[in-house]
């Protein structure tokens, strides 16, 4: 069994168990920073790390609800996880959070799903091998101009004053889910996902495989690219783009200085 159909049997058996969960009636707790964890966020990380910690024994593991390891800095290969993209959607019964599991070797996605189980929609990509939505392969869209562009991302944001240059009329739309937005970039859906806030390994990893797989564009707000399996794992902001949109988010975003 490859490390895609692995992960995307797994993705698959976690979100049918989120589903199930839902219905049963969600339980609620707080973190220690304040963000909320459910039953079922903890429930799924238990079942991927069972199924796939034991079909890979050699892989380390990163995971949002799994105590971090420092050993996993040491490996060449991990499972980088996020067992429910998107809590606060899942909380409230909305359907844009998803299931993210992406292999990771020497700091680069290799394998990579993201399972919107709610929606029926599971996208999955291997390195130089395309990205497929149920299957099918999709493709960024070809948008090259900012006026008009179908845009995921905080609609306060895009309107601050504070630009230097400011946003044109785009249409504007919010998903909870970042790999989720991300997974819709790649498919076409929307041309540009933007975020100038922390972003943590887990909820870019796969997905960034699957946009750029698809033909989009992904980096930090300053145009670095990323490495995962770092020890903040985390990014600073992002950008998911069609290639001609690119450019001209990145001319917005890059005089931006925000916190590692």
């Amino acid at each position: 069994m490859t490390d895609l159909e692995l992960i995307s049997d797994a993705a698959a058996e976690a979100g049918a168990l989120a589903v199930k969960l839902f219905a049963a009636g969600v339980s609620i707790e707080k973190k220690a920073d304040g963000t909320p964890v459910t039953d079922a966020d903890l429930a799924v990380d238990a079942l991927l790390t069972r199924r796939l910690r034991q079909a890979r024994p050699d892989y380390a593991w990163l995971s949002e609800e799994t105590a971090d390891n420092p050993e996993r800095l040491t490996a060449r290969t991990v499972f980088i996880v996020d067992p429910i993209d998107g809590t606060r959607a899942y909380m409230r019964g909305k359907p844009w959070w998803a299931i993210c599991i992406g292999v990771v070797v020497d700091g680069q996605p290799v394998a990579g799903v993201v399972n919107a189980a709610a929606l029926d929609e599971r996208y999955e990509a291997t390195l130089g091998g395309g990205a497929t939505l149920n299957g099918a392969p999709i493709h960024a869209a070809t948008t090259s101009v900012l006026e008009g562009a179908h845009m995921l991302g905080d609609e306060k944001m895009f309107t601050h004053p504070a630009w230097a240059t400011p946003w044109p009329p785009m249409t504007i739309e919010a998903r909870n889910a970042i790999a989720y937005r991300m997974a819709l970039v790649g498919a076409g859906t929307f041309d540009a996902a933007v975020a100038l806030t922390r972003k943590s390994e887990w909820d870019v990893a796969a997905a960034a495989l699957i946009a750029t797989e698809a033909g989009a564009v992904v980096s930090d707000h300053k145009g670095r690219p990323f490495a995962f399996n770092t020890p903040k794992a985390r990014v600073p902001g992002l950008i998911c783009a069609t290639p001609s949109l690119y450019p001209l988010i990145l001319q917005r975003t890059s005089p931006i200085d925000l916190p590692d």
